[in-house]
């Protein structure tokens, strides 16, 4: 079915699914809601307001709500199943927890014809009926903000035209655009980072980068309705409704940056005390390696058993390796089995191919991590030349 049956079709659905109403002349309107300082808001959000003013009648239709209650939220949330909803609520009760939240809000009012807005809030409406609120959310391509702007393309069809060649030419890839987001919150950037792939590493399109609410808030200024009367702005009018001082969010002092370093800085340390005694200190080895395994196991699941499409092809994997785990428990023998030396020979070339993949930018990885690869090279190398010595070999 090509996309012209698709909309001709669902524009059947509304008119069978809903009782015909006369055209209203609805006030429809972009929200646009400052990120926060947790992590689930740090991106910001969008949401649609509708206002009948001839009744008074002021709803907010917001695409960016989940259920708590859902079963096995956490093990769907890990898998990329976990399903989103659109909810409705009044204005006064939006607002309200966004001043709780002492978080900005703009508006801006849409450029649309009666029968263009009436169409959208049909649209909406029929999307909150039980059957069709629920959508699985993604991301980078299905969530809060692209939800909105695939209703504005559906009512406006080729009519609504986003004049991305008057945006700057300032090309980003996804990683760059989440950075601006998470870099005041370094952990929960390093764990993004860690979690999603290489795929993230390509420049985003402008309509891409709507999946940001500022991003999507941006676009829409820049678009125009054309094709039904003289061209107009697709935004009529914009206004800021919640407004607080600049919070001034900071980086916080026990952050990964300074703290890999002194990890890598104790680990040289232990090695040379180590070369110089002549002893391995391997229950340091046993710590790292442990964990670099754990990380591994979680990189691997996230590429290969999820549903998640922006953590293919991982190359953290290369240094966060899940054979380490069995090399750290194998340290712990007292003696040492062949395939050890092996096995450490191999973690030093993945080590160093991580190295390649990031000079050559096939992934970036989080600058943090620096330390912890040099510590691993460091490592490996050296246990891969004193092992035998220190311990012995079965045969």
């Amino acid at each position: 079915m090509n996309f012209k049956k698709k909309v001709f079709s669902l524009f059947l659905l509304i008119f069978s699914c809903l009782t015909l109403i006369q055209a209203q002349d609805y006030r429809v309107s972009l929200l646009t809601c400052d990120p926060g300082e947790e992590l689930y808001s740090a991106f910001g959000h969008s949401a649609i307001r509708v206002l009948d003013p001839e009744t008074g009648q002021d709803f907010v239709f917001n695409y960016g709500t989940f259920n708590f209650n859902t079963p096995n939220f956490y093990g769907k949330f890990a898998g990329g199943k976990l399903d989103y909803m659109l909810s409705v609520s009044t204005y006064a009760d939006f607002l309200e927890d966004y001043h709780n939240q002492q978080r900005n809000v703009r508006e801006q009012v849409l450029n649309l014809s009666t029968e263009q807005a009436q169409f959208l809030v049909e649209y909406l409406q029929i999307n909150y009926s039980p059957e069709r609120r629920n959508y699985r959310y993604e991301f980078f391509f299905n969530n809060c903000a692209t939800k909105i702007r695939d209703a504005m393309e559906l009512t406006l069809g080729d009519k609504l035209i986003w004049n991305d060649q008057l945006k700057e030419a300032d090309e980003k890839t996804f990683r760059n655009l989440i950075d601006e987001y998470v870099l005041r919150l370094p952990w929960a950037d390093l764990g993004i980072d860690l979690a999603l792939g290489a795929v993230i590493d390509r420049d985003a399109t402008p309509r891409e980068e709507q999946f940001l609410p500022d991003y999507m808030e941006a676009a829409f200024a820049r678009a125009e309705i054309q094709g039904d009367g003289p061209t107009r702005p697709f935004v009529k009018e914009s206004s800021v409704i919640l407004e607080y001082p600049n919070n001034g969010f900071s980086m916080s002092a026990i952050n990964p940056y300074w703290i890999f370093w002194v990890v890598a800085i104790l680990f040289t340390a232990i090695t040379f005390i180590g070369f110089k005694k002549k002893k391995l200190l391997i229950g340091f080895d046993v710590v790292f390696f442990s964990i670099l395994g754990i990380m591994g196991i979680v990189i691997f699941f996230l590429w290969f058993a999820t549903e998640h499409t922006a953590t293919k092809w991982n190359w953290n994997l290369l240094w966060a390796f899940p054979g380490h785990l069995v090399l750290a428990i194998s340290l712990l023998s007292k003696t040492v089995k062949p395939w050890v030396k092996q096995y450490l020979l191999f973690a030093l070339i993945l080590a160093d191919a991580a190295v390649v993949f990031w000079i050559l930018g096939w992934e970036s990885f989080h600058p943090s991590l620096i330390p912890i690869m040099l510590v691993l090279i460091l490592r490996t190398n050296y246990l891969y030349y004193n092992v035998g010595k220190q311990k012995p070999i079965e045969r």
